[in-house]
């Protein structure tokens, strides 16, 4: 079994958000969602995360977990808004905790929790997970890709 892969390309940012759904079970991961962000009026906007999950209901998917490749620097990440409407949980890679250590001074971000718990699930290299009756195989792969 396949999954079925659709990309939502964000321009303001130059990003693309996946979902990925196991057509045999139904069950969906959102990898990357983009909360849009207009720096010129500090407002912040559902629209992106609204088409992902317009999408899904489409194909009557559900959205079980959203998975963040990496820190977002360059986007806003749309992950806790589907959590709150999904009860989806959110997984990143381990190695959040030391961009977190670093990210925390630099920023000067005093409440940043730099222990990786602002996340449900934490990643090593080699870790396997089920998406409904697919098997999905983690990868470190250290960068902005």
């Amino acid at each position: 079994m396949q999954p079925v892969i659709e990309a939502f390309f964000d321009e303001p940012t130059n990003t693309v958000t996946y979902l990925v759904a196991d057509p045999a079970s139904g069950d969906a991961a959102v990898i990357d969602p983009v909360h849009d962000y207009d720096p010129a009026s500090g407002e912040v906007d559902s629209a992106s995360v609204d088409r992902v999950l317009a999408s899904a209901a489409s194909h009557g998917w559900r959205i079980v977990m959203v998975l963040e490749t990496h820190a977002h620097a360059d986007h806003l990440s749309g992950a806790p808004l589907i959590k709150a409407r999904t009860g989806a949980w959110i997984g990143i890679g381990e190695h959040i905790r030391d961009v977190q250590k670093i990210f925390r001074p630099v920023f000067n971000l005093t409440d940043l929790k730099t222990d990786g718990s602002d996340f449900d699930r934490l990643f090593a290299d080699g870790d396997r997970f089920a998406l409904g009756e697919l098997e999905v195989e983690v990868l470190h792969v250290p960068g902005h890709t």
